[in-house]
């Protein structure tokens, strides 16, 4: 069953090109200067194939939810995936969506001088003008209005996040939302996993941040549960 990414309908990219780009269980929404559908889907193949192979040869990369060894022998994007999700304490797999969003959006700057990739809340940004981005928090009132403004020198960014309320990703926390900031989204998606996963209650939020600051190349965090919001970090919020 395909979940609906109803929340594309709000989506403004201005004078960018919009599209969706699917392949199996990979549903990517697309924003470049120029339609590159073709291209794009390209790319979702060769990484699936390097995910998929990889999973035949090591079939704890798909079920496990602790960190694996690194793997210098994989190929880049497995080898950040092992990463990221060591230090933020979660299972690579944690990571995938993320992973995709960077890997085909980095690809992708040699075609166009913009570059959204949005992946199930997951986000690889990189703009020459200020993005603004929402944050979608299911039935919180707080959902959508809460505005990220990011600036064009913060980009390439990652911008991910993880519900303990929405979506079909497991998360062991209660969550409406979890959003990380990072350079890569690889880690920004697993460490808005692993941060999802500790918010219980409004009183863990603060304790929460606090797990967030200590996560090496995390930018900013901000949590919303509900009608209460936490945030840390490099965030401006509009």
């Amino acid at each position: 069953m395909v979940e609906e990414r109803f929340y594309r309908r709000n989506v403004s990219v201005g004078d960018l090109n919009a599209y969706e780009v699917k392949l199996a269980q990979t549903d990517l929404y697309v924003s470049t200067d120029d339609n590159l559908y073709d291209i794009t889907l390209d790319l979702i193949i060769k990484y699936r194939i390097y995910i998929e192979n990889y999973i035949k040869q090591v079939p704890d990369f798909l079920t496990s939810l602790l960190p694996l060894a690194n793997d210098p022998f994989a190929p880049k994007i497995i080898q950040d995936m092992l990463f990221f999700s060591k230090i933020a304490g979660v299972g690579p797999m944690a990571a995938v969506a993320g992973a995709m969003a960077q890997y085909v959006g980095s690809d992708l700057c040699s075609f166009s001088k913009n570059v959204i990739i949005e992946n199930g809340g997951d986000n690889y940004l990189n703009l020459k003008k200020e993005a603004l981005v929402s944050i979608h928090a299911g039935k919180s009132p707080l959902s959508d209005k809460v505005i990220l403004r990011i600036k064009p020198e913060k980009m390439p960014l990652g911008v991910c996040t993880s519900s303990g309320t929405i979506g079909h990703s497991l998360s062991f926390g209660r969550a409406d939302a979890v959003c990380v900031l990072a350079e890569s989204a690889v880690l920004a998606d697993a460490a808005a996993t692993a941060l999802g996963n500790k918010v219980k209650d409004k009183n863990s939020i603060e304790k929460v941040l606090e797990n967030g600051k200590r996560m090496t190349g995390v930018q900013g965090v901000v949590i919303i549960l509900g009608e209460t919001m936490g945030a840390w970090g490099d965030v401006i919020l509009v």
